[in-house]
């Protein structure tokens, strides 16, 4: 059994031993369009993370039985057209839970807590001049007895919502799906959600319902003194209107993992933002810890030695 994967450099130091005792694994760090069109001719197993699956692929790939996403996330994989040509696909669900969590609550504490101003504070040396022994003009805010807003309450959201608790917040939550499963926590409304949460995190998939569902309007509608994380899928989230936000000053802060471009451009109005002091952006990395990534190794080996070819 021949066995690709095309863009293996998103895997890291990670171990692909099981993999590789499955068949004939060859790795390439990562493909173009046209190479991943080569490189999975004689392949009846594809591996890939972001590589875009689409009519071409698969007319390239005339061997190919299935294909594994590295990761949960399958908008990069044409579904319907692998099911009609008999091309199975499988991804791997909640292998990052904690890890993606780890990260919000990073963000979350980090803004609320203002960790990165006051590291500049006493690095820069306006701590040794300052008269007093406190940075007296910078309070932060505690997260006990507020409101934390959870936009899709998955796997991560449950894990988020259970960490909230246990800093005292009150959690409530939307679904995205419009089916309101978690009967743990109130389910409500998203323009309930953003005028009531303090605290507001993404952790939703990208589809037709959550594309551009936090633009600026619904930015205008959150508190003056309240931050959005999202660690869920760029896009669903506005880019352009959060920036705008933040310089304007509609919100009190901001994190982002995640883009609708990666790497996030140069030429991104999001790095201007990170001039305003509210905005803290990450590499995508919510899903990478090394405990993370050998989960989701150990996984996409189970669905390769479980499938029938």
């Amino acid at each position: 059994m021949k066995i690709v994967f095309l863009d293996a450099i998103s895997m890291g130091d990670a171990s692909l031993k099981e993999i590789a005792a499955l068949g004939e694994l060859t790795c390439y760090p990562s493909s173009t369009p046209e190479e991943a069109r080569e490189r999975v001719k004689e392949a009846d197993v594809a591996i890939l993370n972001k590589v875009i699956v689409d009519r071409a692929f698969l007319d390239a790939a005339p061997k190919l039985r299935l294909i594994c996403e590295a990761g949960t996330g399958i908008n990069n994989i044409d579904v319907k057209l692998c099911e009609a040509r008999g091309v199975a696909v499988r991804n791997v669900a909640a292998y990052s839970t904690d890890s993606v969590a780890q990260t919000a609550w990073m963000h979350i504490l980090n803004l609320s807590g203002r960790a990165f101003h006051y590291q500049e504070f006493v690095r820069s040396g306006a701590y040794s001049l300052n008269p007093v022994h406190v940075d007296y003009a910078h309070p932060f805010t505690e997260l006990s007895g507020k409101t934390l807003g959870i936009i899709g309450m998955g796997n991560i959201g449950r894990k988020v919502a259970q960490i909230g608790l246990a800093f005292g917040m009150h959690v409530i939550y939307y679904s995205t799906s419009g089916t309101a499963h978690c009967k743990d926590y109130p389910a409500v409304g998203l323009q309930d959600l953003l005028q009531k949460a303090d605290v507001i995190t993404i952790h939703a998939p990208y589809n037709e319902r959550t594309a551009g569902l936090i633009g600026y309007d619904e930015l205008r509608q959150m508190k003056p003194t309240a931050i959005l994380v999202n660690t869920g899928r760029g896009g669903i989230a506005v880019e352009e209107d959060l920036a705008k936000a933040l310089e304007e000053g509609i919100i009190a802060g901001a994190a982002l993992d995640v883009y609708v471009k990666e790497p996030l451009p140069k030429s991104s109005p999001l790095l201007k933002a990170m001039d305003t002091g509210r905005l803290i952006l990450s590499p995508h990395i919510a899903w990478y810890s090394r405990e993370a990534r050998a989960r989701l190794a150990h996984e996409m080996a189970r669905n390769i030695a479980t499938f029938s070819f």
